[in-house]
């Protein structure tokens, strides 16, 4: 687990918790000890078990989890996911904190699983971007990953992805791409967004590796991937839902991105018994 990652969920259970739980503290007695089970209460795919884990262990070592269900698969209604034992106290301070981010993460993978299924067979690879919930992004990203899709880039400082406002600043994409090239190392992919043919023309004379297809029409698309004629992979985005991604993915395109696949995602339904 990644530094952030336990920061984040420390947060979250300082959040929830604050200066104490005033009812599990005045209810149970201390050193009172009980299990639980995180129960799905709807078919899905399993999604974040690691960190829910932590929500108990961080806040008592001696807690002792057990994954029922690993990331990845898919339970139905009643299975159980995660059996946690330890202190009655701690159990209950870690519930909600702990279905949080199960349900969040599980729900990103079961709804990109049903993404993924719409391309399978096709010369296409299906990515995320960076419409990720503020501090969440190592969780989500990795939900994706589970659910059978890819990652775009990670943030902003792991590959060059020239905009429509940096080319606005930058006095236009042939400019933009040679003033990035010279400061980047030569294992640095460039990437530029266009909306249009003439843009379409000037990422390709600017030796783009990448060119973004952004906003699109269908039709418009299978022409560009044409025109482009493999002298930079083709990537669509913007507007793409569950109705039109496999219209796109036989246009010819080699990679569609959607910020759909976390933004849309709705948290599925779990539960925990004591």
């Amino acid at each position: 687990m990644n530094m952030m990652t336990e920061q984040l969920i420390r947060l979250a259970l300082a959040e929830d918790i604050g200066s104490g739980d005033i009812t599990t503290d005045f209810l149970i007695p201390e050193g009172e000890m009980g299990e639980g089970v995180l129960v799905a209460k709807e078919a899905l795919m399993v999604a974040g078990t690691a960190t829910a884990a932590a929500c108990f262990t961080f806040l008592d070592a001696t807690c002792r989890v057990d994954v029922l269900a690993c990331d990845g698969s898919w339970v139905n209604k009643g299975d159980v996911i995660l059996k946690v034992a330890g202190p009655l106290r701690t159990l209950l301070k870690g519930e909600r904190t702990a279905l949080n981010f199960l349900q969040r993460l599980s729900g990103i993978a079961t709804h990109v699983s049903r993404y993924a299924k719409m391309v399978q067979g096709l010369p296409v690879r299906l990515v995320d971007t960076r419409k990720t919930t503020p501090g969440w992004r190592v969780l989500e990203k990795e939900a994706v990953r589970i659910g059978g899709a890819f990652n775009h880039r990670m943030a902003l400082y792991d590959g060059v992805m020239i905009k429509d406002n940096h080319i606005a600043v930058s006095g236009g994409i042939k400019e933009a791409v040679a003033t990035v090239r010279r400061s980047i190392s030569h294992l640095v992919k460039v990437e530029v967004e266009v909306s249009n043919f003439d843009e379409l023309a000037e990422a390709i004379d600017a030796c783009a590796d990448v060119i973004m297809l952004d906003n699109m029409g269908m039709a418009d698309v299978a022409k560009a991937v044409l025109i482009v004629n493999g002298r930079a992979l083709t990537e669509v985005s913007g507007n793409i839902t569950e109705e039109n991604l496999r219209g796109y993915a036989e246009s010819g395109v080699d990679v569609i991105s959607s910020g759909a696949l976390t933004h849309q995602a709705r948290s599925v339904d779990i539960s925990m018994r004591m």
